[in-house]
């Protein structure tokens, strides 16, 4: 069925804002780290996407809540939107060709930088390296689970692990793959009764739930 006018104008004017929203940009280029690049986008409602490859046609999607969205944001006005340098004077090895991207219209800063001694600028390459955390244990979990079965145990507890360090965002992300695991048997029990507890705690929010807790 063909969609009518008005459905289709309001679908190009939800992808125009969509485009036009204020965003922020991160890469990370470190050649001969795994990855050796990383390149996220994140725009203020909390959509964003994951690649590790610079032409990467079909990357990671993922949402954030609104405090881990506003936080971001907030760091990123601490910094002027990347309006000035950030890059550190001391000699220090190299950490990867850092940059940070901020566009809202017509305004865009771009700033790039291997290592800052600015707290606030190293808090927000936190978070962005926390987002690339996330999604490669998300990656690890899906081939796991599709690939090699024995395996599943070893990358719930590494998602767990991540959790326990508050590392991971967008934990909601998890839990199709989670509850999957949960009611498939032919995974190993335990690794489908930890996947089970870990899918109840990130339903719960920050409190644990401890009565699904695995033993």
């Amino acid at each position: 069925m063909t969609a009518s006018l008005p459905l289709l104008l309001c679908l190009s004017l939800a992808a125009a804002c969509a485009a036009d929203a204020p965003h922020l940009y991160f890469s990370k280029s470190f050649p001969g780290s795994a990855p050796a690049y990383v390149a996220i986008n994140l725009d203020k409602t909390g959509a964003g996407d994951y690649r590790e490859a610079e032409n990467d046609d079909n990357p990671v999607r993922f949402q954030l809540t609104e405090p881990e969205t506003a936080a971001i944001f907030d760091l990123a006005a601490k910094l002027g939107y990347f309006d000035h340098p950030l890059e550190s004077p001391l000699k220090v090895a190299f950490m990867g060709k850092k940059t940070f991207r901020f566009v809202d219209g017509d305004r865009k800063n771009e700033v790039q930088f291997n290592f800052s001694e600015d707290p606030t600028a190293q808090a927000l390459a936190d978070w962005f390296e926390r987002i690339s955390e996330s999604e490669q244990l998300l990656t690890n979990l899906e081939v796991s689970a599709k690939y090699d079965h024995l395996g599943v145990m070893k990358a719930v507890l590494l998602v767990e692990s991540a959790s326990d360090r508050k590392r991971l965002v967008d934990a909601a992300q998890y839990l199709p793959l989670l509850d999957r695991i949960a009611k498939n048997e032919s995974y190993m029990h335990q690794a489908r009764m930890r996947a089970a507890g870990l899918a109840d705690q990130f339903r719960c929010g920050a409190a644990p739930c401890a009565a699904n807790q695995p033993k």
